[in-house]
């Protein structure tokens, strides 16, 4: 199951860099058009990805022994979205000895 979940993430980084890349060759981050932006399914995406970046974010702070990682994990989440939400994970199951600790 380790190695399952392991490569879930690595999937999950490989295709965020995939479509941000493929995304930003196509057109500016903010030359979004005013209609998509006023699309209620746009911003209810929105709320949902944001509320789910901070419910992660919850998590990782009661986590973290350290102000430092506390912070710096804060800022990667909400800049980063699931990119830094895969990396923190990836780090966490690559520090699992055993299958017998999951």
């Amino acid at each position: 199951m380790l190695w399952l979940l392991r490569c879930l993430f690595f999937a999950v980084i490989g295709s965020m860099l995939w479509v941000t890349g493929w995304a930003g060759s196509q057109c500016a981050l903010f030359a979004i058009p005013r209609g998509v932006v006023t699309h209620p399914w746009f911003i209810a995406t929105l709320f949902d990805a944001y509320w789910a970046f901070i419910t992660f974010y919850v998590w990782v702070a009661w986590k973290e022994q350290s102000l430092a990682a506390r912070l710096l994990w804060g800022v990667a989440i909400i800049l980063w979205g699931n990119l830094a939400m895969a990396l923190y994970l990836l780090i966490e199951l690559f520090r699992i000895h055993r299958i017998g600790q999951l």
